[in-house]
């Protein structure tokens, strides 16, 4: 018994272990599901008490356009459940809740602490609840974001979801600062110019006053669901910006959701916003980007003319006007935007020389994202133009075989407008966040696109199409209009149909601004696939009407008798 004691020790530290193992199995292998479910029942209520998401304001609008409210949910701890007792809760919840008694039982059947059962209880299932007091029984309450103008302005701001992650438009773009994960920060390069700091713990989010105007925006959707009902279009885009800034004042599609009811939507498609995440061809809105770089290179002026043939054969490819017109006599390039000649885009493309001709594409940012603050942004690279075949540029010269965002053109259109520098399209004019406020400045580019002079002939160009073009439908009295229509055939690859060619289908178009010389305002309608033959009787009388609108609105002064 010489080693008594040191065998008496080693016997006690080896039953310890044996009742740490036995404790360690019973944990993580017989019980391993329950605790696993109470450590994720407990992650949910952390993540639910985390910092309550910042509000998001329009510019000239008091009340917030998405705003928090509490919502409260319905979860159950079967393992504090007597089985006896099972059946007859989940009888009882069936009742209150309208929910399958066998779903009921099998969840509160499952030895875990937590199995949700509702989440959003109405009025009504809450007070019933709350007098019955079951035991294992629990009432959850959580803050979520809320949108009380249902689907008013939904790709503007996307939707928030069930883990609290913004997503789509401005909840997905800005999230980190809504969220309180991320604080912004005046100095330093990232967001527009400012910094993002990554906080250790997620505080109250910052609140988010936007550029949209509520009225004009009210007005654009309006417009859309007008032209819905009496031009039967498929979709549509409207957007309206500040051509010396970029600042957005409206941006509406169609068809809507509604960000309340997210999960409702089987198609996800519906919530990508066609502005920015959708490409498109955009016809003979696109004559003036090809006339604007060859006015700007002086291959050709205003008063150029050239002798219409009629069509353009390149290689096996015949190239007609609309209607397969041709025109008599000498056409001047006024003239070709007056009356949308695609054989006189194509004279003056030729001029330009195909290498120009892509450099100005790219000047005019057509070939990268245009950097707006909302989520999911898209490009085309365009790879069939770039391969440098004739007939290819040929047709991109009047805006056919050529892809782009709506927001793009709108971007190229600001350049023409506002004296030849690229601006960059942006949606939240300031960031707030208790007594402290951080304005968003505009990013405009130094250099210019085209030269001041190329604009001011351009935009005479423009407003003689309104004057006495296909865009007459736009005028309005007092006020010198400049713009342009656009009706392009839809290729089947962009319904989804894998076919060369071009569908019967059409996007028509018409952008402008106003007052033509000192702009306040930039407008893009476009329609998919309406009833009419061309954007003449479509996409002119709604911007038009949206125009009238604005000028009135904003009591802009006439700029001519």
């Amino acid at each position: 018994m010489k080693y008594w004691r040191e065998n008496f020790i080693f016997f006690v530290f080896f039953c310890l272990a044996l009742l740490i193992l036995a404790r360690l199995f019973f944990v993580q292998v017989l019980k391993g599901e329950v605790y696993c479910a109470l450590a994720e029942g407990q992650h949910k209520f952390l993540k639910n008490i985390e910092g309550e998401r910042g509000k998001i304001y329009f510019k000239n609008h008091d009340l917030p356009i998405v705003t928090n409210k509490p919502s409260y949910f319905l979860y159950v701890s079967p393992a504090q459940i007597p089985p006896e007792d099972r059946e007859k809760i989940a009888t009882l919840l069936s009742e209150i809740l309208n929910l399958e008694k066998k779903e009921l039982l099998e969840k509160l059947q499952k030895s875990t602490f937590y199995q949700l059962i509702k989440e959003d209880l109405e009025k009504q299932e809450l007070e019933i609840l709350k007098q019955k007091n079951i035991k294992g029984v629990y009432i959850g309450k959580k803050i979520v974001p809320a949108f009380p103008y249902n689907e008013f302005a939904s790709h503007i701001l996307g939707f928030v979801n069930e883990d609290g992650k913004g997503q789509y438009g401005v909840e997905g773009y800005w999230d980190d600062v809504l969220s309180g994960k991320k604080e912004v920060i005046e100095g330093e390069k990232s967001f527009f110019g400012y910094f993002q700091k990554d906080l250790e713990k997620k505080a109250k989010g910052a609140d988010l006053i936007l550029t949209i105007d509520f009225n004009i925006q009210y007005m654009a959707e309006k417009l859309l669901k007008k032209a819905k009902k009496e031009l039967e279009i498929e979709g549509g885009t409207i957007i309206v910006i500040d051509p010396n800034t970029g600042k957005i004042i409206a941006l509406a599609n169609l068809p809507s959701f509604n960000p309340n009811k997210y999960f409702e939507y089987s198609d996800y498609t519906i919530f990508q916003n066609s502005a920015i995440q959708k490409v498109f061809e955009p016809g003979s809105v696109f004559k003036a980007i090809t006339m604007a770089g060859a006015l700007n290179e002086k291959v050709l002026t205003p008063f150029t003319t050239y002798k219409d043939p009629g069509v353009v054969k390149i290689g096996g490819y015949s190239i007609y006007n609309y209607g397969k017109r041709r025109y008599k006599g000498n056409i001047t390039m006024r003239e070709v935007l007056e009356k949308s000649i695609n054989t006189g885009a194509i004279f003056a493309e030729k001029k330009l020389g195909h290498k120009k001709f892509l450099e100005y594409i790219e000047k005019f940012g057509i070939f990268e994202k245009t950097g707006v603050d909302l989520e999911g942004e898209v490009y085309s690279l365009n790879k069939e133009l770039k391969k440098g075949y004739e007939i290819n540029f040929a047709t991109a010269s009047f805006g056919q075989g050529i892809e782009m965002t709506p927001l793009q053109l709108v971007r190229a259109y600001c350049a023409i407008a506002n004296g030849g520098k690229l601006v960059r399209p942006y949606i939240v004019e300031e960031i707030k966040k208790g007594n402290k406020i951080l304005k968003i400045t505009p990013k405009i580019s130094r250099s210019q696109v085209i030269s001041f002079e190329t604009s001011s002939k351009l935009t005479a160009m423009l407003v003689s199409v309104v004057e006495n073009g296909f865009g007459k439908r736009a005028k309005i009295p007092g006020y010198y209009i400049a713009g342009k229509t656009g009706t392009a055939q839809v290729p089947w690859s962009a319904l989804g149909i894998k076919k060369k060619g071009y569908s019967p289908k059409t996007w028509q178009s018409f952008i402008g601004y106003a007052p033509a010389f000192n702009p306040r305002f930039l407008i893009l309608v476009k329609l998919d696939n309406p009833k009419t033959k061309t954007a003449e009787y479509s996409a002119v009388p709604l911007f038009r009407e949206l125009a009238k609108y604005i000028i009135d609105y904003w009591q802009i002064p006439p700029s001519r008798e």
